[in-house]
């Protein structure tokens, strides 16, 4: 899902198991009050909580802003759009279409090994 075109840019996530919302904010060239605000829409977005009611972000979370990033500043979704599309990734992906010239020609294989038996 990270088909986003500003993420090469971004920098890669360190090897760490917590980080701080500065930390990600930084990672994910987003503001903390924008985070703050994301994990109110979006339910996927859970930091952990600790002392004093400080978040502390894990690698899966890291990911997660970047794809939310995405959808909502590349690919043009709004809020409730970026929600569903999330919500979407546990339903699975519709096939891809079938060209009409391509199932001519299977159609056309079909009928040759049908006429050879």
């Amino acid at each position: 899902m990270l088909e986003a075109k500003n993420n090469n840019e971004l920098p890669s996530i360190p090897p760490k198991r917590y980080f701080t919302i500065g930390e990600v904010g930084e990672l994910c060239a987003v503001k903390p009050h924008v985070l703050r605000y994301w994990e109110a829409e979006f339910p996927q977005l859970k930091p952990v909580k600790r002392r004093g009611n400080r978040r502390y972000y894990q690698r899966e979370d890291v990911i997660l802003i970047r794809q939310i990033k995405s959808l909502l500043y590349e690919q043009g979704y709004t809020i409730g759009g970026a929600r569903l599309k999330m919500s979407d990734k546990s339903k699975p992906a519709p096939s891809p279409s079938v060209s009409s010239t391509e199932l001519k020609a299977v159609i056309e294989e079909l009928e040759s090994l049908i006429q050879s038996l």
